[in-house]
């Protein structure tokens, strides 16, 4: 693998970590005031189908981001309204906005358009181009630091550097002010910050359209930055993936900035990467190294063994399987699905063995009746 190959997959890795990353900040702030949110996926589908169709019939990717993130606010709204105000399960109203996103955004688009539910194709102003950063043409040609600078890290769309710049002012913001603080108080202990003076109502709405604002930017930059163009189911579990990446990250901005790139390499590589012919003997090896990390990291962190051992034994079965058909040192080809699976298959590991470990807030997912 050369060089140039390697710095095409980090430059996939962080265009396709983008929308991850967007959402896992969104889902950071709503369940860091203590209201989960697993409609991330629902906001970010309704934001991908307003902001493709608004920018196709404007003929501006602004009025379409701008309209993108007002569906993602509604549905954030709404959610606010079950689950904060009528004191609904938390859980049930982020399915129906899951739901309502998914049928409503192919039904209009139908409506709208007539194009078996997407949206016709997006080109010049009406989606995001790429930002050629100063400097970029002048340092291609230098070794090494060239190419860094002018094919990794510039040439994005601007939402992509927005996405990288929230990171450190979702940090500031949460660890370093007063608003953070008391926000992050309401998913621990609301009852403190009621007695406070401080309104925990207004400090939950606050959060969840903030993750709606944030939703609304991953949504958009999905149909006119990632892609020129609304279709079918195009969130494509990113929603779930990133709640998933907010578990592992333990609802830091840091670590959900890792976590995601994460995700973005595994997606990158899958889809580089296709029927790639190895020997049954590394896939042999591979599997018995996965399996012993896994039980590995179950003793270790005291997980519930029977998760993750049943896991490492499926993993093992799976190798005997392979060197019993094959022989041993006999050529495999890794099908392109179970490459393209690589990022579902970590967020079931990932939910599997860590969810006990990470320990989210004390106050999600109840709601806040104030004492008379």
């Amino acid at each position: 693998m050369d060089f140039l190959t390697v710095l095409q997959i980090l430059d996939s890795t962080v265009r396709l970590a983008t929308p991850l990353l967007l959402a896992c900040l969104a889902g950071l702030y709503s369940e860091r005031a203590g209201v989960f949110d697993i409609g991330l996926e629902g906001k970010m589908l309704a934001a991908a189908f307003f902001s493709a169709a608004v920018a196709y019939v404007s003929g501006s990717v602004w009025v379409g981001l701008l309209a993108g993130i007002t569906a993602s606010m509604v549905l954030a709204a709404l959610h606010g309204l079950a689950s904060i105000t009528f004191r609904g399960n938390q859980l049930i109203s982020g399915v129906a906005i899951n739901f309502l996103a998914a049928g409503l955004s192919v039904v209009i688009a139908q409506t709208w358009f007539n194009q078996g539910g997407r949206t016709p194709a997006l080109t010049g102003n009406a989606r995001f181009q790429e930002i050629t950063l100063p400097g970029a043409d002048a340092l291609a040609s230098v070794p090494v630091v060239g190419p860094i600078y002018s094919e990794l890290i510039s040439g994005h769309s601007i939402l992509v550097y927005v996405a990288l710049l929230i990171v450190p002012l979702t940090w500031w913001v949460l660890f370093q002010t007063r608003f953070g603080l008391r926000l992050r108080a309401v998913g621990e202990n609301p009852a403190a910050v009621d007695t406070a003076g401080v309104s925990v109502v207004a400090m939950r709405y606050t959060a969840v359209l903030i993750c709606g604002l944030l939703c609304g930017l991953a949504g958009a930059y999905l149909a006119t930055g990632l892609a020129a163009g609304f279709v079918k189911d195009m969130s494509a579990g990113r929603g779930f993936i990133a709640l998933a990446a907010l578990i592992f990250a333990k609802w830091r901005p840091w670590y959900a900035l890792m976590a995601c790139l994460l995700f973005g390499f595994l997606d990158a590589a899958g889809s580089r990467f296709q029927n790639i012919e190895t020997s049954s003997t590394l896939i042999l090896i591979l599997l018995v190294a996965a399996s012993a990390a896994l039980i590995w990291t179950a003793r270790k962190s005291k997980l519930d063994l029977a998760v993750l051992g049943s896991l490492a034994a499926i993993l093992l079965i799976i190798g005997a399987l392979v060197l019993v058909g094959i022989g041993l040192g006999g050529i495999v080809i890794i099908p392109v699905q179970f490459m393209q699976a690589l990022p579902y298959i970590l967020t079931v590991i990932i939910l599997a063995g860590f969810v006990g470990k990470a320990i989210p807030p004390r106050a999600g997912g109840e709601p806040y009746v104030k004492e008379r």
